[in-house]
């Protein structure tokens, strides 16, 4: 098969599209081929070195992307060979073959294609736990969505209201701000504004319910802006680290402060399964829209890299092998 392999950490360059040995299965796997890749930042960490990857090299980056099952392990009886599959967390997915653990195959419907599924597990299954789970929106709160202009953001902004939540956010720019209100939020800040000040004005001074953090060192800010007794839920410091939370002002102000992970989240085949198929339904019924992506040969996944580096794409980068 042909993948996308480095055998040294660094730039986009690095990358090199070649023949390399299929991967076989075990008992417990299925063998995927490959038809949609979804390109995250963490690509981009794990190929600078940033995270740690287990063995030696050749590498081959990429855990989120879709395709066909073409052979089946030995015991497996709920997916078929032909069926139509997704994952979110399998390793080594920039190729044109990928063995995929049973308990992470997602089954995709005929309303979702390939590429609709890669643009939206990793991000979406995220902001569905953030929803649902971290804290669960419910009609009538008020959320406040920290870069509300990204894929997460975006896609929060949409669960929220469409969860009956008033929803307000916060961007880097006037260009994304008008990206954010696309999505359905109801009022968007800028962060060279005062802005905890300007969401306690649109909150009738009492602050939101709760607060999608995803930026770090604006933590102090969002618990201004969080009402008493609100919470803030900590997902991503994409903008440093945050300064340290005095557990006193939690007792005074009876206030929540929460973590998020989505891979404590995601434990069995039924629950990505479960999470998978209310997102597939709300894009089936035209209730989540997802941004058209931008498409890369996988053989030129260093120009796509590149791409997402100029932080000037928009919606998600896809592989195609």
């Amino acid at each position: 098969m042909k993948a996308l392999i480095f055998e040294s950490f660094g730039g986009p360059d690095v990358l090199r599209y070649k023949e390399i040995e299929d991967p076989s299965i075990k008992e417990n796997e299925i063998l995927v081929r490959i038809k949609a890749i979804g390109l995250n930042f963490a690509d981009v960490y794990r190929r600078k070195g940033n995270y740690h990857l287990a063995g030696l090299p050749p590498y081959i980056l990429g855990y989120e992307a879709s395709g066909i099952v073409e052979q089946v392990g030995d015991g497996i009886t709920n997916i078929k060979v032909g069926d139509r599959i997704a994952f979110a967390d399998v390793p080594f997915a920039n190729a044109e073959l990928v063995a995929v653990p049973i308990e992470k195959a997602i089954l995709l419907p005929d309303a979702i294609s390939f590429e609709t599924a890669s643009s939206v597990l990793l991000q979406g299954l995220t902001a569905h736990y953030l929803t649902k789970d971290s804290f669960e929106v419910k009609a009538g709160n008020s959320v406040l969505i920290h870069a509300a202009a990204g894929g997460v953001g975006q896609l929060l902004v949409q669960i929220a209201k469409l969860l009956g939540s008033q929803v307000i956010g916060l961007t880097s720019s006037a260009m994304k701000a008008e990206a954010a209100i696309l999505a359905g939020a109801d009022h968007v800040f800028l962060y060279d504004e005062q802005w905890s000040e300007k969401v306690k004005g649109v909150t009738k001074g009492r602050g939101v319910d709760v607060v999608y953090e995803s930026v770090g060192s604006t933590l102090a800010d969002s618990f201004e802006a969080t009402k008493i007794g609100g919470t803030v839920v900590f997902y991503g410091m994409a903008g440093g680290d945050p300064s340290p939370v005095d557990p006193r002002m939690l007792m005074d102000t009876s206030k929540t402060l929460t973590g998020g992970d989505l891979w404590n989240v995601l434990t069995s085949y039924e629950e990505r399964n479960t999470r998978s198929k209310q997102l597939f339904n709300w894009i089936a019924e035209g209730k989540l829209v997802l941004k058209e992506p931008t498409t890369f040969s996988l053989k030129d996944g260093a120009e796509a890299h590149k791409w997402l580096e100029s932080r000037n794409s928009t919606g998600k980068i896809l592989l195609i092998p």
